[in-house]
């Protein structure tokens, strides 16, 4: 057991509270004038010198000299003195003695003896005694013992432990301050390492405040999470550097990834590997993770291989992810699997994606399946891709409503198609709008053709017309998408900028679609040019179309040569209308290429 309380506390009187701004001279002369007044005044009778010359001595670690003092003052019926001679046995290691003293001055008043009479009787098991001493001592004021009583009471999960946390921390108790913290931080997170969900309250925050200003570097670490949630990124930073100048490698981790945030990976480094060092697997994972950057995999290897051994199951992932990148497939299958065994879901997920790639469909079933049931997105969504494979539409949908229930894009687009194709347009409209904000270009396009389709007729402009109207929604979306790279959104953003009278607008985006590969892009980047007079150019961009199969385009170009007069090349891409089509296409193709075959022949 250690000893009871602060000095002042401990000996119950204010005599050795240390003036402050003194050096450690003129504190030692002072104390040895103190002792030669209080041990002239104890030769003489006075049981109060006797009392606090023992207890100067017990502090002092002189057992020896402070017993008989303390003994005689004791005796004489100093509660005081009783305590500490209780203290003084029980440091010889005579537990039960030590008890009898401390119940004596406990029931003499002493708080500081019921406070160290209640944690001798919890260390023997007693816990009705302990709680009836350490609650003489709480309600006493006794911040020890408050502390200690809500201990005990919460051990048990009695709702009272927090009114005791709450005492013992409003006198300054640090433990009891960060404790009280925590509790109230858990009713807002869920129980983990430091809370990364929503945040401490005020009231967590000030606890925490208030002991990490005591020392408590555990607190210093949470209060440093809480500002850098908030961005008070600076302030933040000082609390991690003081709770990991006091040894706490979690704080040196997070101090790492705020430098490193910040751009300092230098430093950064440098606290990952003190924390490295001590046993945290995170900041391990974080050095590998910079390492592998640098290109220095074996540095890396040796760094998640000392993450793992540290029991963090991301360094096992993470060398799976090294030998996969490293073509090193086999090695890579050992660490996913070491993982995923482990319950580590995103390694689940990738063990599934190689066997899958490896061909083994069966295999990588049940671990999307592990994986998809722990909460991994992504292989929610593949198993979606796995089952639509197989023409199970019913359960690749269900996979794909949960995926994008958590916020997956590709998922997302996937359950807008399934509904555009039953039908229900508002789900779709719903689901589409997500993967759209979510980025995918796929699924603005798809919302812009749903709004599209809804939309009044809009009157027909000359082209080159001056236009003011304003876009609609639906080429909102057409134009995100178009500049995502989507080649039928950067189509229909020409038309409608053609339909607008934007000829400028409408070339720009038909060649962009053109040279990106899409027939129609060139197609219609062809008819814009031959209205305004350039046949030539344009046919270039028709037989770039034609030749990706474009049959209209194909017809274009037969009566572009037929008017030249080059009949045989005009009847040979008349040759290639006919077998494009449309039917329509194939029908007035047919007709030309047979009256340039009469044409030749005559």
């Amino acid at each position: 057991m250690d000893v009871m309380g602060d000095k002042a506390t401990l000996f119950e009187t204010g005599r050795f509270v240390q003036p402050s701004g003194r050096d450690g001279a003129g504190e030692a002369d002072d104390d040895a004038a103190e002792e030669v007044r209080q041990r002239l005044a104890a030769e003489a009778g006075d049981v109060e010198a006797m009392s606090v010359l023992g207890a100067l001595l017990l502090r002092r670690g002189d057992l020896d000299g402070a017993e008989p003092h303390l003994r005689a003052a004791t005796a004489a019926g100093d509660r005081a003195a009783a305590n500490n001679l209780g203290v003084l046995l029980y440091q010889r290691g005579y537990a039960d003695d030590a008890a009898g003293w401390w119940r004596i001055a406990a029931v003499a008043g002493s708080a500081a003896a019921a406070h160290a009479l209640g944690r001798h009787h919890r260390e023997r098991g007693d816990e009705p005694a302990a709680e009836y001493w350490l609650r003489q001592a709480a309600e006493q004021g006794h911040a020890l013992g408050a502390y200690a009583l809500a201990d005990l009471l919460e051990h048990r999960g009695d709702t009272g432990a927090e009114q005791w946390m709450r005492t013992a921390a409003e006198r300054g108790h640090r433990e009891a301050a960060y404790r009280l913290a925590r509790a109230l931080d858990r009713r807002l997170v869920p129980e983990g390492d430091v809370g990364d969900d929503q945040g401490a309250g005020a009231e967590a925050e000030q606890w925490y405040r208030q002991a990490a200003a005591r020392g408590h570097r555990r607190a210093a670490l949470h209060l440093g999470a809480i500002l850098e949630r908030r961005g008070a990124l600076k302030e933040a930073g000082r609390w991690y550097l003081t709770s990991a100048k006091d040894g706490e490698a979690r704080a040196a981790c997070a101090l790492g990834f705020l430098l490193r945030d910040a751009g300092d990976t230098e430093s950064a480094a440098v606290w990952w590997l003190r924390a490295a060092q001590d046993g945290d697997g995170n900041a391990a994972n974080a050095l590998g993770a910079l390492h592998a950057e640098r290109g220095e995999p074996q540095t890396a290897e040796r760094w998640y291989r000392a993450a793992m051994d540290a029991g963090d199951d991301n360094g096992a992932y993470n060398l799976g992810l090294l030998c996969a990148e490293q073509g090193r497939t086999a090695q890579a299958e050992q660490w996913y699997r070491r993982a995923a065994y482990a319950g580590h879901r995103e390694a689940a997920n990738a063990l599934a994606i190689l066997l899958l790639q490896g061909g083994d469909t069966a295999g990588a079933e049940p671990w999307f399946s592990k994986a998809a049931e722990a909460g991994s997105v992504d292989a929610a969504f593949n198993l979606g891709i796995l089952f639509a494979g197989r023409g199970e539409e019913a359960l690749a949908l269900r996979w794909y409503e949960r995926a994008a229930a958590a916020g997956h894009t590709e998922a997302a687009l996937q359950v807008g198609i399934a509904r555009l194709r039953d039908g229900d347009e508002a789900g779709a409209e719903m689901h589409l709008r997500c993967a759209a904000g979510g980025g995918s270009a796929e699924a603005a396009y798809r919302l812009a053709t749903v709004l599209d389709a809804r939309r009044p007729p809009v009157p027909a402009h000359s082209l080159g017309e001056p236009v003011h109207e304003e876009k609609s929604e639906c080429e909102e979306w057409y134009e995100r998408a178009a500049s995502q790279g989507h080649r039928r959104a950067q189509v229909r953003v020409g038309m409608l900028a053609a339909a607008r009278g934007d000829v400028v607008e409408a070339a720009r985006w038909y060649r962009e679609a053109a040279e990106a590969g899409s027939r129609n892009g060139a197609f219609n980047l062809g008819l814009l040019l031959a209205r305004e007079g350039s046949e030539p150019e344009a046919a270039v961009w028709w037989a770039r179309a034609a030749d990706a199969g474009h049959g209209r385009a194909a017809l274009r170009l037969a009566l572009v040569y037929a008017r030249r007069g080059e009949l045989a090349e005009g009847q040979r891409w008349a040759d290639r209308a006919v077998d494009l089509g449309p039917a329509e296409v194939s029908e007035r193709a047919a007709r030309l290429r047979d009256a340039l075959r009469e044409e030749l022949s005559a």
